[in-house]
């Protein structure tokens, strides 16, 4: 499974792991982990540790009826890798390459394979650090990589076959001269003078396509971005007689934008797809046999649990980036890797916006449940503010929420489970409510820390505060009218949530003693103290003082405290909490408060 160029026989002091053999005896491993290593040759020639996916070449190569192949998957799940793995393998070159591949699983596959090794042309592009806030720069910086793309091409030109106009118009690509119309269609035309060069069509891949798509959104030039995109992607990938295959890779699929639109050719492998399952992500067999090798496997149950909980096409998968990271790392503490890297500031917008909206589904994502939604594949960037359907969408395209495949109508799509995958992706969830929650308690004395000594104190008159911090604020921003009480509650236990967690348990509407108390604050520690909320509304001919004695009684009467006592919480608090409009009104259990 893992090493550089296995070109031997094994000999009887090595250990052999899944389908290569690993010397033993060999320097620490976390010496050897690539981590921001994405060229595959590099990987291979300075005998990095490299989990074979070379089957990827095999399965692209075996949808022998598809020319133009879209991989979506999550940043740093091994696109990069992949397609420069692919490209070695394909690219026509004066090199022998092979010692790369002796060994993995494209040179054991058989000749129909091998037959295409080193054999066409490819124009290789990467658009992943396209990320300008004005049209202008990106112009800029995309005029520049088509013009390195004809560079490396120069051959061509120089090869003297070219007519006197291709010739000029391949010179004004180069010198940054040339008009629209020629950078529209500069894709189609480097692939036709290639193969007219070579004899042999061309192989086109293009890595994070979407990148700069997603920047254009972002700042406000989304339809002169899209504009050129349609034009060039179209002009190299579209009825194109010349390409033999393309790959590209991104973060998603972008629709209804129709920067597809007229791609007929293309097909699309989402994550939801069991098509390439595998060949991005790290197996449970791969990650054990990493793990084997460092001398861990004995952490495999926590790092399961941390980098685990992927669902591509029905495999389940570990994050690969947070993998080697935990590898790498002479502590071998499990922290957040992928989660520090990846950019997800859309993400997080995205949930502090609709935290107020979608506040049950959240709540109960982030108890660990799961909520049943559909999904479409075609993530349209327009509608994420808007639309419900599209936010669940990007959540599980981008790796914030995993997917299975619920029950449905056979031979239809079916709607799918979202959950939180690991540990790793929770945190993303709990840093952003944190900072939600501490934007709503600002102001009037409000913060997320007295919140929580008042909860943890069994302080109702400070309690009785900070909550009146947050609801003033948090209806501040909203129709008071428009917001029902069940949303200020709701929104309420995923601040508490994103506060408390992981040294307390916070769940509601669990079943304690003989009912079901809103709010049970439970520690994960005995001895620390324990917390039940009973939340009430005060309107129409209740009283606030009668809403709040109403629910003290509920508590004593139904026993909410039990659960919490059981476990070996001290002390226990239960606190009476009534709401009506932007007032708030808190009662302690034991007389406390007002």
């Amino acid at each position: 499974m893992l090493r550089a160029p296995a070109t031997r026989a094994a000999r009887p002091d090595e250990t052999c792991r899944a389908t290569t053999c690993i010397p033993s005896g060999t320097d620490p491993m976390h010496q050897r982990i690539p981590i921001g290593i994405d060229d595959f040759r590099e990987l291979r020639e300075r005998n990095l540790e490299y989990v074979d996916k070379s089957h990827f070449i095999r399965e692209v190569l075996d949808l022998a009826g598809t020319k133009v192949l879209l991989v979506p998957r999550p940043r740093r799940f091994g696109k990069t890798v992949n397609l420069s793995m692919l490209r070695y393998f394909l690219e026509k070159r004066d090199q022998d390459l092979s010692h790369l591949f002796e060994g993995l699983h494209i040179w054991q596959a058989g000749d129909a394979h091998r037959d295409h090794f080193q054999r066409y042309p490819v124009i290789h592009l990467t658009l992943k650090d396209i990320k300008f806030k004005s049209f202008k720069r990106c112009w800029q910086s995309l005029a520049k990589k088509i013009a390195d793309l004809f560079d490396q091409h120069r051959h061509v030109l120089e090869g003297g076959r070219l007519s006197e106009l291709d010739a000029r118009r391949y010179r004004q690509i180069l010198e940054g001269t040339a008009d629209q119309v020629l950078y529209d269609s500069a894709l189609g035309d480097l692939s036709r003078h290639l193969s007219a060069h070579h004899g042999q069509q061309v192989v086109i891949l293009i890595d994070e396509y979407n990148a700069p798509i997603h920047a254009a959104f972002a700042n406000g030039y989304a339809w002169r971005g899209l504009d050129f995109f349609r034009a060039f992607l179209t002009a190299g990938l579209k009825d194109n007689p010349h390409l033999f295959k393309a790959v590209l890779t991104g973060i998603l699929r972008v629709a209804r934008e129709s920067i597809f639109s007229g791609l007929n050719n293309l097909a699309a492998y989402s994550l939801l797809r069991r098509e390439l399952s595998s060949c991005f992500g790290f197996t449970e067999d791969e990650v054990r046999a990493l793990l084997d090798r460092a001398g861990a496997l004995d952490r495999l149950e926590a790092v399961r649990s941390w980098y685990n909980g992927y669902v591509f096409g029905g495999q389940v998968v570990y994050n690969p980036w947070s993998i080697l990271s935990f590898l790498a790392s002479e502590d071998r503490l499990l922290r957040g890797h992928w989660v520090a890297t990846s950019a997800n500031d859309l993400v997080k917008d995205l949930l502090q916006r609709h935290a107020l909206t979608l506040e049950a589904s959240f709540q109960t994502l982030m108890e660990g449940g799961a909520i049943e939604r559909r999904l479409d594949e075609n993530v349209a960037l327009g509608d994420l503010e808007d639309h419900e359907d599209a936010l669940w969408s990007l959540l599980v395209f981008t790796g914030y929420l995993r997917a299975e495949e619920g029950a449905g109508v056979p031979g239809e799509v079916p709607p799918y489970r979202l959950s939180i995958p690991n540990r790793e992706v929770q945190e993303v969830y709990t840093s952003t409510f944190r900072r939600w929650m501490e934007s709503r308690l600002k102001g009037h004395g409000g913060s997320a820390e007295k919140l929580r000594r008042a909860l943890l104190g069994g302080d109702a008159a400070a309690l009785e505060q900070q909550l009146q911090a947050f609801v003033t604020n948090l209806l501040s921003v909203h129709d008071v009218t428009g917001v029902e009480p069940e949303q200020v509650y709701h929104a309420f236990v995923i601040g508490l949530l994103a506060m408390l967690e992981p040294e307390y348990q916070v769940r509601s509407n669990r079943e304690s003693g003989e009912g079901r108390p809103d709010v049970l604050i439970r520690p994960t520690q005995v001895g620390k103290p324990g917390v039940v909320l009973e939340l009430k509304v005060a309107r129409s001919r209740k009283t606030p003082k009668q809403a709040l004695a109403e629910g003290l009684a509920q508590i004593r009467k139904k026993g909410y405290t039990a659960e919490l006592k059981a476990a070996g919480a001290s002390p226990v608090h239960a606190f009476a909490v009534a709401f009506d409009g932007k007032r708030v009104w808190v009662r302690g259990g034991a007389g406390r408060g007002r």
